[in-house]
């Protein structure tokens, strides 16, 4: 068990350190647009799931799955949500928003609390209540810093929050790479598609550029596979409140990425914003470690007590008399 744990945060680390060192990878590709690095995403995704279905067995529960139709549809809109997202992110790296777009995974957590309000209609505690408020104050701070709304960070938060808000009610049955594998399917022909009318008007850079380049458009297939594999992997051997803490690397190394390497602004107002954001994870994070004890604690009184062992009888020892 100890090792399964171990090994579940050593996935959980790689694949939220992948996410964070994207900007970097999105940067060796700022000789094409934004359109067409998602669409090589997109297009490049379905055959390295392919590739992980063929080597793991996985074939009878990819066939199963594509015989439910409304779980199809369901992650076709994931698929769509996250599509979105990706096409976001690559244009915040591209268009130096490195930070902006960090202040979207920092937000993430506090969209998803708002969306189970919304939509699963759950009720929140009184930490999660001052973490959602906190963070509705961090965002008016940052929108008075930048002199509009983050509408980057926003969309980033609000579409993979949908993100996982549809993957939840599809259900934890579905297979993690089966149902990956389905949302690739989805996606691909529109990407196919788009990429052949993209390079036809003169746009594409696949064939255009330095060899390396068009390696690194098809290796978008191994960014999206890779990470989301680790953290189904991951999610499947930690407590959900483990993985929450280790959601934030991801956004921390994006925001030095772009404080540090890409020399970004960063005033002081905009620190003060990010403060905020960083006090409500606090909350959020104290209170989802409080309600794990508490399950923890509920799950140990409800443990049947364990049957009296009997004793074993032992024989008298017997005196000389005897």
């Amino acid at each position: 068990m100890v090792n399964d744990t171990r090994r579940g945060g050593l996935y959980g680390v790689a694949a939220y350190v992948l996410w964070g060192l994207f900007p970097l990878y999105f940067r060796l590709l700022d000789s094409s647009s934004t359109l067409e690095i998602l669409l090589q995403r997109l297009l490049w995704t379905l055959p390295v799931c392919l590739l992980v279905v063929a080597a793991t067995g996985a074939a009878g529960r990819l066939r199963a799955l594509l015989r439910r139709r409304r779980r199809v549809a369901a992650l076709a809109g994931a698929a769509t949500v996250l599509a979105v997202n990706s096409g976001c992110y690559v244009y915040a790296v591209n268009t130096d928003r490195v930070i902006e777009a960090s202040l979207g995974y920092f937000v993430n957590p506090l969209v998803t609390v708002a969306l189970a309000v919304l939509v699963r209609r759950e009720r929140l505690r009184p930490l999660q209540w001052a973490a959602v408020s906190t963070g509705v104050l961090s965002v008016l701070v940052v929108t008075v810093d930048y002199g509009r709304p983050p509408w980057i960070a926003l969309i980033l938060a609000t579409s993979f929050g949908l993100y996982g808000l549809i993957k939840k009610q599809v259900g934890e049955d579905v297979d993690a790479l089966a149902g990956l594998t389905t949302e690739a399917l989805t996606l691909a022909p529109l990407a196919a598609a788009g990429l052949a009318f993209h390079t036809a008007t003169g746009h594409g850079t696949f064939t255009q550029d330095v060899p390396w380049h068009a390696v690194l458009l098809a290796a978008g297939g191994v960014t999206v596979v890779a990470p989301l594999l680790l953290f189904a992997a991951a999610a499947r051997r930690l407590p959900l409140a483990t993985i929450g803490l280790l959601q934030y690397l991801t956004p921390v190394l994006q925001l030095l990425i772009g404080v540090v390497l890409f020399h970004e602004e960063m005033p002081a107002s905009r620190w003060g914003g990010f403060a905020l954001i960083w006090l409500a994870l606090a909350l959020l994070s104290t209170d989802a470690l409080r309600e794990q004890d508490r399950r923890s604690a509920r799950a140990r009184e409800s443990e049947p007590a364990a049957p009296p062992q009997p004793q074993p009888v032992r024989a008298r020892a017997r005196t000389p008399e005897e």
